[in-house]
């Protein structure tokens, strides 16, 4: 399901079929890869041996799936052509589909509504490196939660970088939702106490709260967040109810180091991965959502407002492996 079908806005089969036929663009440069290594590795075989599964897992490393994860797709698929012994091509690739969606489901990919509006406000925690598209996701994000008919209001606690905060003062602007930011410089925890404080006093329903992006003094990344976090639960107890970690998908292997350090320092609980129309790598989203056990919510495919897309397991291995 798109993602505007979720939040019960621009619904009709139309508009499924379009937003279809963009995840399918945006995916297109992964695909190719893939499917072009896996036809050359089924051509005039009428058998799964091992040169085929081979050349599988060298189509799935060499598109960022990664080589763990790979493997564990290696002996499922293994296990089935051991037990149905005779497989074509069509039967391959349905068997590898079913694999990878099981992957993803293991790791929390369920076909759910992705947040729970009856706490309110709902409060996410948004992180992730400079440059990896953190405050456009936001930005999308409170754009499509406002169009849905929700009160968002954003908080700008990423202090640190004058152009974060100009930068999401811009998306406030254009998604037509409130912001609270301070002076460069200011505590991060401040903002988020103030932005909560005022979503309280104003019946807002989401909380969206940008945080700095460093990674150099990972003691001090994870002081930072865990401060924000405490602080902000003077306001909302049980805040945040989200920590969305955003991870480039063009930086493949990357990806991985980022998150692994990203959750080290705080309780990451759902993925958003963007870019994943800029390059072949798209396999990033599998390998981390199964490495991490953490459920991949968002996809980002284009640059348009609903190009970041709401996580459809189904729905991206389709898109992946047809």
């Amino acid at each position: 399901m798109a993602f505007w079908g979720i939040f019960g806005s621009r619904k009709g089969e139309n508009v499924e079929q379009e937003a279809a036929e963009r995840l399918d663009a945006g995916l297109q440069k992964t695909r190719r890869s893939i499917f072009d290594k896996l036809a050359h590795a089924v051509a005039g075989k009428d058998v799964v041996d091992d040169e085929v599964l081979d050349s599988i897992e060298e189509a799935l490393i060499t598109s960022d799936v990664g080589v763990e994860t790979t493997q564990n797709i290696i002996e499922r698929l293994e296990e089935r052509v051991a037990r149905d012994k005779y497989l074509n091509a069509e039967e391959l690739n349905s068997i590898l589909c079913e694999e990878v969606e099981a992957l993803l489901d293991a790791s929390g990919c369920a076909d759910a509504e992705p947040f729970d509006f009856s706490k309110k406000p709902y409060v996410i925690m948004v992180v992730g490196v400079n440059g990896v598209g953190k405050t456009t996701t936001i930005g999308k994000l409170a754009a499509q939660l406002k169009e849905s008919g929700k009160k968002v209001i954003l908080g700008a606690a990423d202090t640190f970088r004058a152009a974060a905060v100009d930068q999401l003062v811009i998306w406030a602007e254009r998604a037509g939702v409130d912001i609270v930011k301070q002076e460069m410089g200011s505590d991060p925890a401040s903002v988020a106490y103030d932005t909560l404080s005022s979503a309280v006093a104003k019946g807002a329903d989401v909380v969206i709260i940008d945080t700095a992006g460093r990674l150099h003094n990972k003691v001090g990344l994870m002081n930072e967040l865990t401060k924000i976090r405490n602080v902000m639960r003077k306001v909302v107890p049980d805040a945040p109810h989200e920590v969305l970690l955003v991870i480039d998908g063009s930086t493949g292997q990357n990806g991985f180091l980022q998150a692994k350090e990203f959750v080290r320092a705080t309780d990451v609980t759902a993925l958003a991965v963007t870019k994943l129309d800029g390059s072949a790598k798209g396999g990033v989203v599998i390998g981390i959502s199964d490495q991490f056990k953490i459920p991949v919510k968002f996809i980002g495919v284009g640059e348009r407002i609903d190009d970041l897309r709401l996580f459809d397991r189904h729905e991206f291995v389709r898109s992946l492996f047809k």
